[in-house]
């Protein structure tokens, strides 16, 4: 991981952990100063500062582990186009702590994937119960004409395509934004992973 991508992660990581910049710098055996350049990304730490920064955040900070970057980017961006949220949620478990863009990118990711499925999760509920329902009430006592209940059932379908076809283009789009290292952005996304 190069700067500054690790000043962030290791501002990120040492704010979760309740450290302050004076405490990590005592743990790591380093003045304050280092550490307020390092998260900066003002320096790039050496060996013995990036492995003592490792055993004291708990988080893994060396390059070794990142030469795929882009590829996990690209398959964590694509993976939105299914809508299953198990795929990405495995890249981030897995990679999370090798990298700080594949850990936001996979928070990102997630979040989008969460919110589209409530998105689906609303309409087929809506399409389980709601039309059934109208049906129902229709032969009772509501005065609608038969056509209006054979378009219901697909003007509730017209969202899950909606959906699908929304998920596709964030997704492809996404993925050609990260390949081509400009920044990309899922609207419509609840952060539910901070």
């Amino acid at each position: 991981m190069n700067q500054p991508d690790l000043g962030l992660k290791v501002t990120e990581v040492r704010q979760q952990k309740g450290f302050t910049q004076e405490q990590l710098a005592e743990h790591c055996e380093v003045s304050t100063r280092t550490i307020q350049r390092i998260e900066s990304g003002e320096v790039e730490p050496r060996p013995f500062t990036r492995n003592s920064l490792s055993n004291t955040l708990d988080f893994d900070f060396n390059e070794s582990n990142v030469h795929n970057e882009p590829l996990w980017l690209a398959a964590l961006h694509l993976s939105s186009i299914f809508s299953i949220i198990i795929i990405p949620l495995l890249i981030w478990s897995w990679k999370k702590k090798q990298s700080y863009k594949i850990d936001r990118h996979g928070r990102d990711v997630l979040n989008f994937q969460i919110t589209i499925n409530l998105m689906l999760i609303a309409v087929t509920v809506f399409l389980v119960f709601g039309v059934p329902f109208i049906i129902l009430a229709s032969e009772t006592h509501w005065n609608i004409n038969d056509v209006a209940l054979g378009v219901l059932p697909l003007i509730s379908i017209v969202p899950m395509i909606a959906i699908g076809i929304f998920c596709t283009w964030q997704g492809v789009v996404n993925t050609v934004r990260v390949m081509s290292d400009k920044p990309y952005k899922y609207p419509l996304s609840i952060p539910f992973i901070k």
